[in-house]
């Protein structure tokens, strides 16, 4: 059959990306360094706050749906948006950015291998270390605080997990571009902070301007902080959030797809 003939199907998965996937894989799982950070930082950070800043342990009397809860739950999204934040705007985009400076993304633009296929891979490996990391997280924070049942489980899920491919496809499109390692960083970097303050990392949702709150609705970690409080918390599902959040995802994993060179 002819390399063109139109009745061959569609490759849905480009060639080589299985075998890449599983390269960058081991390749990861060989850094003992990375795997730590990747997969503990999330429950550090959870008891870093909740341990460390004073008033954590109190418990909310406010009417409300937290009511009863230690005050450790009203950070608690802003914390996940924070273990998104971290590997997706600095780990990806670097490792990428360090692959072109080395010339090895040169190398691999000589075999079958498609842009779409490297972006896969590392947004892969990524999102389920990232998936992972937070189950620790929540199963850690849930034994020492006393974490409250998820109100409402496949929003509160749904909302990570596109959190988590949003700020993924954010890294991603740095790295298509990106020459060197350390420019990555860099930009990586002028994303990070505000973004964080968007989640609410300084300023919780709950005593957020009104004003700051509405422009955070529309920015990857403040959709994600949102979804994940709205969802959890309140057991309802928070589409405007949803919403954002998969626009994010698709629109940044196409643009980076899009930009991506390999040299």
């Amino acid at each position: 059959m002819s390399v063109l003939d139109p009745t061959r199907p569609a490759r849905i998965v480009p060639r080589g990306s299985r075998q890449l996937l599983r390269t960058e894989t081991k390749l990861f799982l060989r850094d003992p360094g990375s795997v730590f950070f990747a997969l503990v930082f999330p429950a550090l950070v959870l008891l870093g706050v909740g341990l460390v800043i004073p008033g954590m342990d109190e418990v909310i009397t406010d009417p409300g749906p937290l009511q009863g809860q230690p005050t450790i739950v009203v950070m608690l999204p802003a914390v996940l948006a924070t273990a998104i934040a971290t590997p997706a705007l600095t780990t990806v985009p670097v490792t990428l950015a360090t692959y072109r400076e080395q010339g090895i993304l040169t190398r691999l633009s000589t075999t079958p291998m498609r842009p779409q296929g490297v972006l896969a891979a590392h947004l892969t490996i990524g999102v389920t270390t990232f998936l992972v990391a937070i189950a620790l997280a929540l199963t850690v924070g849930a034994a020492v605080f006393g974490l409250p049942r998820m109100g409402h489980l496949p929003a509160t899920v749904g909302g990570i997990v596109l959190a988590a491919v949003a700020v993924f496809g954010l890294g991603l499109i740095i790295a298509a571009r990106a020459t060197k390692g350390s420019t990555a960083q860099a930009f990586g970097m002028l994303l990070y902070f505000p973004m964080l303050f968007f989640a609410g990392l300084w300023t919780p949702r709950p005593i957020m301007p009104d004003a700051v709150a509405a422009v955070a609705t529309w920015t990857p970690l403040g959709a994600a902080s949102q979804a994940i409080e709205e969802a959890w918390f309140t057991g309802q599902v928070p589409w405007l959030p949803l919403g954002v959040l998969c626009g994010y995802a698709v629109v940044t994993v196409v643009v980076a797809v899009r930009l991506f060179r390999w040299r």
